[in-house]
C-alpha cells in the first residue's frame, strides 16, 4: 500500500465563490468529493491515514469526521480500529431536539454545525483517546470551537487525549502551538509549506456554477437503504455493511450495465462513503471503467484558465431539500452514472438529471434514496 503522498499529488487551488471570509479552497483530487477519482484510489489513501493513527493510538475507540468533505475519510480511517470503534461524523443536517452539540465552522459557506451526543458519555467511558478526522487543518479554530463545546458539556472529555488528524495540514507554528495548549497533537499525510493562498488564487478569473436546462431523463431506480453515521455506528460494522450491500448489488448491475462501460458512482453531499465503497466494488468485481465524486454544497468559481482545477460547474436543488443549492463540478460524460444517496426529492433529482443529460450520460440508476 503507498504509504506517503505528496503536495504535488493531493492539492489543487481553487478560488470560492462568494465568501469573504475565506477566499481559496484546498482541492484534493484523490479524495473524491469535488473531482472525479478512482474509488479503490482515494479509499486507499484514507486507509493510509487510519493505519498510521491506529498504529499510534491503538487504544483510540471513539472517532469524530467532519462534514461534508471528510466523512468518508473519517469512516474509512476509523474502521482501521478495533471492532468496537465508534465512528460519528458532524452534520448541517437536522437532529432531534437537545440530541446535539452547536459549533461553528467559522470560515465556511454554511457556518452551523451540530455533533449528536445522546450516546456521548457511554462512547466516551470506553476511550483513552479521541480522534477528529478532517479533509485539511488550517488554523485548528474549528477544532478548537467543537472541543469547547464538548468540554464543557461533558467532564470526561476533558480527561481525554485528544488528536486532530487530516489528509492536509498546513498549521503554522503559533496555531500549532495553540493546538497543544488546548492538549491537541495533530497528524496529517502531507505537511504544506506555509503560503498565502489568499494572494495565490487573485489572477484567477471566475465565474458562478449554471442552472442545468432540458429535459430530465427518467431513473431507474434500485432500492437500498444505506445507513448513516450522523448518531454513531460501529466503524467496522459501516465498513462492512456498505461492502455487503454493494457486493449484493453486481448482479443488478451486470443486467444494466454493458461490459467495459464508463461508469460515475456519484455520492450526495454527506453520503460520501458508500457511494465510494460501492465504486471499488465495482471497479475491482465489476470490470468497468469506474470514477467516484460527489455534490456539495461548497460554491466554488469556474474558471478555464491553465492549472486551475474547476473548470465547469452545475448549480442544482439538493437531493435533501429543494430549496437548498448544491452544486457538481467537472462532470463528465459517462455511460451511466449511479447516484448513490440517502434522500432523492423529486425536485434534486430533476436537475441532476438536466446537468447529466448536457454531457449526454446514457443511463440513470438511484441507488437508495426515499420515494
Amino acid at each position: 500500500m503507498k504509504s506517503v503522498y505528496t503536495a504535488e499529488e493531493t492539492l489543487r487551488l481553487a478560488k470560492r465563490a462568494n465568501n469573504p471570509k475565506r477566499s481559496y479552497l484546498l482541492v484534493n483530487p484523490l479524495q473524491g468529493k469535488h473531482l472525479a477519482v478512482s474509488p479503490r484510489e482515494s479509499l486507499r489513501m484514507m486507509q493510509t491515514l487510519g493505519k498510521q493513527l491506529a498504529a499510534e493510538f491503538p487504544e483510540a475507540r471513539l472517532v469524530i469526521g467532519f462534514a461534508e468533505t471528510a466523512t468518508a475519510i473519517g469512516a474509512m480511517a476509523a474502521s482501521c480500529f478495533g471492532e468496537d470503534c465508534v465512528y460519528i461524523h458532524t452534520t448541517r443536517e437536522p437532529l432531534p431536539e437537545n440530541s446535539a452539540v452547536y459549533f461553528e465552522e467559522e470560515h465556511s459557506h454554511a457556518i452551523e454545525q451540530l455533533l449528536y451526543c445522546r450516546e456521548m458519555e457511554r462512547w466516551l467511558e470506553k476511550t483513552e483517546t479521541v480522534i477528529f478526522i478532517d479533509d485539511e487543518i488550517s488554523t485548528g479554530k474549528t477544532l478548537l470551537n467543537i472541543i469547547q463545546q464538548l468540554s464543557a458539556r461533558f467532564p470526561a472529555f476533558r480527561q481525554k487525549r485528544l488528536a486532530a488528524a487530516s489528509i492536509l495540514n498546513r498549521l503554522t507554528a503559533e496555531n500549532e502551538t495553540r493546538m497543544e495548549s488546548a492538549g491537541i497533537v495533530s497528524r496529517y499525510l502531507v505537511k504544506l509549506p506555509e503560503a498565502d493562498y489568499s494572494r495565490a488564487v487573485e489572477g484567477f478569473r471566475i465565474e458562478e456554477a449554471r442552472l442545468p436546462e432540458g429535459e430530465p431523463q427518467s431513473w431507474e431506480r434500485v432500492p437500498v437503504s444505506w445507513c448513516s453515521p450522523r448518531k454513531g455506528v460501529l466503524a467496522f460494522d459501516y465498513l462492512d455493511v456498505c461492502c455487503r450491500k454493494s457486493e449484493a448489488l453486481l448482479p443488478r448491475f451486470k443486467e444494466l450495465l454493458p461490459s467495459k462501460a464508463s461508469v460515475l458512482v456519484l455520492g450526495s453531499e454527506e453520503c460520501m462513503f458508500p457511494a465510494l465503497v460501492l465504486g471499488a466494488v465495482l471497479e475491482q468485481q465489476g470490470g468497468w471503467e469506474v470514477r467516484s465524486h460527489s455534490t456539495t454544497r461548497s460554491p466554488i468559481g469556474i474558471s478555464t484558465q491553465a492549472g486551475y482545477p474547476i473548470q465547469e460547474g452545475w448549480k442544482l436543488q439538493s437531493l435533501y431539500d429543494p430549496a437548498r443549492t448544491t452544486y457538481l463540478y467537472n462532470l463528465a460524460r459517462y455511460d451511466a452514472v449511479i447516484l448513490v444517496t440517502e434522500k432523492a426529492e423529486e425536485a434534486g433529482l430533476r436537475t441532476l438529471s438536466q446537468a447529466l443529460q448536457a454531457h449526454g450520460s446514457q443511463s440513470q440508476i438511484l441507488v437508495g434514496g426515499e420515494s
